[in-house]
């Protein structure tokens, strides 16, 4: 019961979805990004690259994304303002016309990373992206999975993803002052990193920016009182974050983006 109610505490900006929805049926276009959406640029900093995303996209090719995820990567009966729909419409902005860029998601409601990983064989074989983006972490907390077994799951899914041919970043658990004290979360964003280290792959650190938004008064994600709204607000920050992100792990420079 207590991981029950955890589980609907933490999923702030969570909502059900169909599994593999196409983002880019509803996605509209992308308006400035709002003050609220600032985030320091240490936070959007990596040294890995993301090899494969750039010989597509140098190459005019589509681009593939795949988002693996649970229900924190949608918003209920709102899929054009889900962040993955959002990064892929500041994507298709910021790319040339001619580069077709596809999201789709993957749901993997309630599932821990072991769990999720023993689906990457047949979910690459079917849908075989150009870039996974991978969201765990938040079950394993719940559940108090033993850290060490929850990085050996991470370790061989990022390794599964690899071998597919895919380039991979994996995104972190999302920030919520109102579970805070309620579940241990530290050892999975560390062991989160180490994984990233060891497989030289971007880690998209959603955790600290959350916070970060929320300690500067950006967000109020204490209150939820502006459930659907502020999922909007905050998906569509994390959208335009992820897709900088994967421009920048890229280095696509100026010849490869509009200007």
């Amino acid at each position: 019961m207590k991981a029950k109610v955890l589980l609907s505490l933490i999923l702030l900006c969570g909502g059900l979805a169909a599994p593999s929805a196409r983002a880019e049926d509803a996605a509209p276009p992308a308006p400035a990004a709002p003050p609220a959406c600032e985030v320091p640029s240490y936070l959007l900093t990596t040294d890995s690259q993301l090899h494969k995303v750039a010989d597509v996209v140098k190459a005019g090719k589509p681009l593939e994304i795949l988002v693996v995820g649970s229900r924190s990567t949608t918003i209920p009966s709102s899929e054009d303002s889900s962040y993955p729909a959002r990064m892929q419409a500041i994507l298709k902005e910021k790319l040339p016309p001619s580069e077709a860029v596809h999201v789709s998601v993957e749901i993997q409601s309630k599932k821990t990373a072991e769990e999720t990983a023993s689906t990457f064989v047949k979910l690459m074989d079917e849908k075989r992206p150009t870039l996974v983006i991978w969201q765990t972490g938040t079950v394993d907390a719940i559940r108090s999975i033993d850290p060490d077994e929850f990085r050996r799951a991470v370790t061989e899914g990022v390794a599964a993803l690899q071998y597919a041919g895919a380039d991979v970043v994996l995104m972190n658990l999302q920030y919520s002052p109102r579970t805070e004290t309620m579940i241990s979360v530290p050892p999975y964003l560390d062991n989160m990193r180490v994984v990233a280290q060891e497989h030289d792959i971007p880690l998209f650190d959603r955790f600290a920016i959350m916070r970060q938004w929320n300690d500067q008064g950006q967000f109020d994600l204490f209150s939820p009182s502006r459930g659907p709204e502020l999922a909007k607000q905050v998906h569509d920050c994390l959208g335009r974050a992820l897709a900088q992100f994967v421009i920048d792990a890229a280095h696509l420079g100026p010849a490869e983006q509009q200007n």
